[in-house]
């Protein structure tokens, strides 16, 4: 057996239990603690990696097989992806990729395929352009159709950009405590322990490392001087703009960055609520809390039907509704995006971010502003939202926002997704009348 066939069958055991709707994050869960920890990383690249180009690599399988696998051997499916992901787009050398690929069928107790695998990857080796030149735009993009199609649709002149952003790695990026510690004192720390950033343009606590790291290596990160944030996700806390005596909802809190942040910026007499519908996700936000010193009332609740201690809590001078959506802005951090969601997911998730909305509108006190936010770019989740919302609404009007690099929609501000920037999160501020 050739090193690196365990990590390959890992690999496809983990993509097979995306393909079959399960979250990567789940698939990761169950999966990656089969291996030893130094064969981890490499087995996350190949997941991750694979997953980002699954239509492109799909399409390249379609075309390399003379029927369809059956559905009992979805995993030798998804060890091909991952094969031809290491040849297309991995330094690995080539003679050395297909042979622990093929090995890895055995680990998968498939050897009887593994003389499959061998001549699906090997014919690619000698028709790699052909193949490639048959693809259509959408495949060759490596988006999938509907989501290609929306791209043209709403952004046709970002819509490269995009592509290439969804498709490449996510930059690490910190949120400096600036509560404890100035960034510049902050990023010269990194520089004495030998990492490398640049300062956001956006955000006035953004680090971006030139390379990730392990949290470990942060230089008092359990301690709570920085924590791991997109810098486009930094802004919610600094557009809702907490002040000193507010009572502040964050309604759909977990992880608990935004919740973190706000405290952050203003913990002075300041009462926040952290609520999720999952209590069980409450727990990361409760140990990041922890973890950077801070204090807030957890609630699990769905904003949709306020529970009574919601109620009993209110009125509230400002919200954060960072609400459920098709995770179309933040695909690169979320590869299984591209296998997962379907053209009419978005409008299902419009419809859970009505009714929170709806939900939680009147907890919020007269003259009190609620910020908007989802990680999506598509309208039908975003300004057309927003629209709905005030249109049913007589006492909510917006509130006109000032942010650079972003996009005016009809409603709201969009930040595209940027292959050297943020993601690409949708922001509107609304405004109680009274």
């Amino acid at each position: 057996m050739k090193p690196g066939a365990a990590v390959r069958a890992c690999a496809a055991r983990t993509i097979a239990e995306v393909l079959r709707g399960n979250s990567l994050d789940r698939a990761l869960e169950s999966h990656l603690p089969t291996l030893p920890e130094r064969d981890q990383p490499l087995c996350r690249e190949i997941c991750f990696g694979t997953l980002r180009q699954y239509p492109r690599l799909n399409a390249l399988l379609n075309q390399l097989l003379q029927k369809p696998l059956r559905a009992k051997d979805r995993d030798v499916h998804a060890l091909a992806l991952a094969g031809l992901y290491q040849l297309t787009s991995m330094r690995i050398p080539a003679h050395a990729a297909v042979s622990a690929t093929v090995d890895a069928a055995t680990v998968l107790k498939k050897r009887q395929l593994s003389g499959l695998l061998n001549a699906v990857l090997r014919r690619f080796q000698r028709e790699e352009d052909a193949l490639n030149s048959a693809l259509s735009e959408a495949a060759a993009a490596a988006q999938p159709d509907w989501l290609w199609d929306a791209l043209g649709e709403h952004w046709p002149e970002y819509r490269e950009q995009i592509a290439q952003a969804n498709n490449s790695h996510p930059p690490m990026t910190l949120r400096v405590n600036l509560s404890r510690i100035e960034r510049d004192t902050y990023q010269q720390q990194l520089a004495n322990a030998g990492i490398s950033s640049h300062a956001g343009a956006l955000s006035p606590a953004a680090l971006t490392l030139e390379q990730a790291v392990d949290v470990t290596q942060l230089p008092g990160f359990g301690d709570g001087l920085c924590s791991v944030q997109d810098e486009a996700a930094q802004l919610a806390a600094l557009l809702l703009a907490p002040k000193a005596g507010e009572r502040i909802l964050d309604a759909c809190a977990a992880p608990g960055g935004k919740s973190c942040h706000i405290l952050e910026q203003q913990s002075t007499g300041l009462s926040l609520i952290s609520m999720d519908i999952s209590e069980e996700r409450l727990h990361r936000v409760q140990e990041n809390l922890d973890r950077l010193g801070l204090s807030a009332t957890l609630l699990a609740c769905d904003g949709a039907t306020p529970s009574a201690a919601l109620r009993e809590s209110a009125p509230f001078d400002a919200m954060l509704l960072d609400v459920p959506c098709s995770a179309t802005g933040v695909i690169r951090r979320h590869p299984d995006v591209k296998i997962l969601r379907r053209e009419e997911d978005a409008r299902s998730f419009a419809a859970q971010q009505r009714a929170i909305l709806d939900g939680v509108w009147p907890l919020l006190k007269a003259g009190g502003r609620l910020l908007y936010v989802t990680c999506s770019i598509l309208p039908e989740e975003n300004s057309q939202t927003v629209a709905e919302f005030l249109a049913r609404q007589n006492d909510a009007t917006e509130e006109t926002l000032d942010l650079a690099s972003t996009q005016a929609c009809s409603h709201g501000l969009q930040l595209l997704p940027d292959i050297s920037g943020t993601d690409g999160l949708y922001f509107a501020m609304l405004r109680k009348q009274g």
